[in-house]
């Protein structure tokens, strides 16, 4: 008779942090947290001898057992098999790659920009493959002007596009709401600088979600806020958190100046969009300095359980001069399990002097 086993269904992927571990499916897009002992149950093939395990503990740690063994089944991230019948399901290939040179791109405007769209896409987006966009307007734009540009969106191959604007209150948000039901690539507007927070539509198959914000965006500076609300637990980002920089791995971004950068908020440019090319800015020998730093090489995260859904900055990190250091916006630490407030640790605030944000922090 063949001996029973428990493996871990290869889209249920273990991350190990310093405290404890998270079990990261990626096919039903959630996470479940885990007491680091549950991950010595599993050998390096990922199974479980439950027999073998029963015989190793004491009678009173049985019951721990079982409930350890009833949160893995009840949520499905093991299955019974036999050893012959394991080695049937091979492991997740964590390999990416992306059909693009650049597959995202954020586009920054403000009162004072004066960007021509239909070029910027067609000839810095589209040559390049990028699927897609988030747009940014610090301040408050007529929707006959985000009408136009989505409509040379949706003459391209883009995906999906982000909107973040200013809320403009001579739009009504009815309106608002049958115009993202009719352009179907959008995939989200936020509107800041709005009376209260509010989900004005929820999405449809992960498009036309319609948020209202109380924050006042009015620059990039509020970009890099790492939170748990914005993990994102996909195949593709978790599989490109292995080997690159998540938030700026294929990005190319155009500044409120026109200025072509990896993020808006970093002080380096490669050349404006005036007056430089595609692949002039592309073959910078710094252009991609960022792409493949991962989180398993950055200070801190490196022991985070949360490390491959969650996204990252490079643009404000706590040590300005290294490049491998925490993200300045991060409140999250992996050896106590707290989340605190980033802008009040005293630790942070040499670097948020640094980067001239002590009016941010107060709001």
């Amino acid at each position: 008779m063949n001996k029973t086993y428990f493996k871990l269904f290869a889209n249920c992927i273990i991350v190990k942090g310093a405290s404890r571990a998270t079990i990261c499916d990626l096919q039903r897009n959630k996470f479940q947290l885990i007491p680091l002992s549950l991950i010595d149950f599993f050998d390096d093939k990922n199974l479980i001898d439950l027999e073998k395990i029963k015989k190793q503990i004491t009678e009173d740690s049985i019951h721990i057992l079982n409930e350890y063994m009833d949160l893995l089944i009840e949520n499905e991230f093991i299955f019974e098999c036999n050893l012959k019948e394991s080695k049937l399901f091979p492991s997740l290939s964590m390999d990416f790659d992306y059909p693009s040179t650049i597959s995202n791109a954020i586009i920054d405007y403000d009162k004072n920009s004066n960007h021509n769209f239909q070029k910027i896409i067609d000839e810095y987006l589209i040559p390049t493959n990028c699927r897609h966009i988030q747009f940014r307007f610090y301040d408050g734009i007529e929707l006959n002007y985000l009408n136009d540009i989505i409509k040379i969106v949706n003459e391209s191959f883009i995906k999906s596009i982000e909107i973040i604007v200013k809320y403009n209150k001579t739009i009504p948000l009815e309106r608002l709401k049958e115009w993202v039901s009719e352009n179907k690539k959008i995939k989200s507007v936020t509107l800041h600088s709005y009376s209260k927070n509010q989900i004005v539509q929820e999405e449809n198959f992960g498009f036309g979600i319609i948020v209202a914000v109380k924050q006042e965006i009015n620059d990039e500076s509020h970009c890099g806020i790492v939170h748990h609300n914005y993990f994102n637990v996909l195949i593709e980002s978790f599989t490109e958190s292995q080997n690159h920089n998540t938030c700026l791995n294929r990005k190319l971004s155009i500044d409120k100046n026109g200025n072509i950068k990896n993020c808006p908020s970093m002080s380096q440019s490669f050349g404006n969009i005036k007056d430089t090319t595609l692949e002039v800015a592309l073959n910078h020998k710094e252009f991609k300095k960022y792409w493949n730093i991962t989180k398993d090489q950055i200070e801190v995260c490196k022991d985070c359980e949360f490390r491959h859904i969650c996204t990252d900055c490079r643009a404000y990190i706590e040590e300005p001069e290294n490049q491998y250091s925490k993200p300045l916006k991060c409140g999250y630490n992996p050896y106590t399990n707290k989340w605190e407030e980033w802008s009040v640790n005293p630790l942070k605030q040499k670097a948020i002097k640094h980067y001239v944000m002590q009016d941010l922090v107060k709001k």
